[in-house]
């Protein structure tokens, strides 16, 4: 079709419920012939990649971004779109550079973190402090604490790190940072300061540094003991539960399932703990049938009762949200299910991470579909559960 023939406002309204009710392939049908000549408006190539993406066509996707962003290199959400593309890709140098633009959205600039002071690049600043702060969920902070280390090394500075309230307290038994603040107090005095998300960036990060000392994280001592007596009477193996991820996660529906799904997992003989946390924690009230499960959740306060938890359980088996993290970080053995096209931080194929060397990935074959990623699960853990 010419471009005359484009009502781009028109081809808009249409595509748009698709895409948000997940009908990619119905989407990309209807902005195809306006981009079949290889010309076209940006917002319909950008269109176009958002309908590709979700169908797993990253090539397809990323060549798309990559014209927008040499068009249109002001276009700061392409730009950030275009570095989640590179980083699931592997691609960290570039992508890492183009994560920056994560706080350039409409939905961030509010909460971009304003700081007047310079951010850190990886330079020495001997004689001098640099805060850390950590940034978007805990899952994200479990994950990137192990860079503070390496952090406080390069800049040979002293480290003031920040943390959430809700994470403080198992972050304080990490290492690298000279002070511990609470997020929202008023930290000392600091020259420069990095988003703990930047730190990939300012340190250079590649695939091989990873996953670097392990673990990093420990937990409190006296909650392990308080939960092994709790657990005691519990016949092994003991297999951890999380089916959903925080429900205001802009990718909750593509990542939670309900727990009656996991009803092939009670095959195995073995017992089960719920620690899901949120509304979906209601449905360990009618677990599926034949399932000696265990409901925890109403007696996990913290992420320290979490830890404790996870240090005694032989297994975690969750989707991807923030206890995945926190097992990885304790190397404590993880398997977690994963969409057909995940978050960044777990790459394209494997079945391994590099960031955690004792965590398994089952990925969907089909979009949306559970059912093989859950029957390889029940028959991985049946032979792991058999005498």
């Amino acid at each position: 079709m010419a471009d005359a023939d484009c009502d781009i406002g028109a081809i808009d309204q249409r595509m748009r419920p698709l895409l948000a009710s997940g009908r990619y392939e119905e989407a990309e049908a209807i902005v195809r012939p306006y981009l079949a000549s290889g010309r076209g408006p940006l917002v319909l190539w950008k269109l176009l990649a958002a309908a590709l993406r979700p169908q797993g066509r990253i090539a397809e996707t990323r060549a798309i971004q990559e014209m927008l962003v040499e068009h249109a290199p002001g276009d700061f959400p392409t730009r950030f779109d275009l570095s989640e593309t590179l980083l699931l890709s592997g691609e960290f140098e570039r992508g890492w550079r183009e994560y920056r633009y994560r706080y350039s959205l409409a939905h961030t600039v509010r909460i971009e973190r304003k700081v007047q002071r310079p951010r850190w690049d990886g330079r020495a600043m001997s004689g001098k402090t640099l805060l850390i702060h950590d940034e978007q969920g805990y899952g994200d902070t479990f994950q990137f604490v192990r860079l503070v280390p390496r952090a406080k090394e390069k800049s040979g500075a002293r480290v003031v790190l920040e943390i959430n309230r809700e994470s403080l307290s198992i972050i304080r038994r990490s290492a690298g940072f000279d002070e511990i603040v609470e997020r929202g107090s008023l930290p000392p005095a600091f020259d420069m300061h990095c988003e703990m998300m930047s730190l990939p960036m300012a340190l250079g990060l590649r695939l091989d540094d990873l996953p670097g000392p392990m673990p990093y994280l420990s937990p409190d001592p006296r909650r392990v003991e308080r939960w092994r007596q709790r657990l005691a009477a519990l016949p092994r193996p003991l297999i951890a539960l999380v089916w959903a991820g925080r429900p205001t996660h802009p990718n909750d529906a593509n990542r939670s399932l309900a727990l009656a799904q996991l009803a092939p997992l009670a095959q195995a003989d073995a017992s089960f703990v719920s620690i899901q946390k949120g509304p979906a924690a209601a449905q360990a009230d009618t677990p599926p049938n034949g399932m000696k499960l265990l409901s925890l959740s109403a007696q996990i306060g913290d992420f320290e009762d979490t830890a404790a938890i996870l240090c005694l359980v032989d297994l975690l088996i969750s989707v991807d949200s923030s206890p995945v993290h926190l097992a990885g970080a304790l190397g404590r053995p993880v398997w977690v299910m994963l969409p057909k096209v995940p978050d960044w931080r777990w790459l394209l194929e494997r079945t391994d991470t590099p960031w955690y060397p004792h965590m398994r990935l089952f990925r969907q074959d089909v979009r949306t579909d559970w059912s093989g990623v859950i029957s390889r699960i029940a028959g991985e853990l049946k032979q792991l559960t058999a005498p």
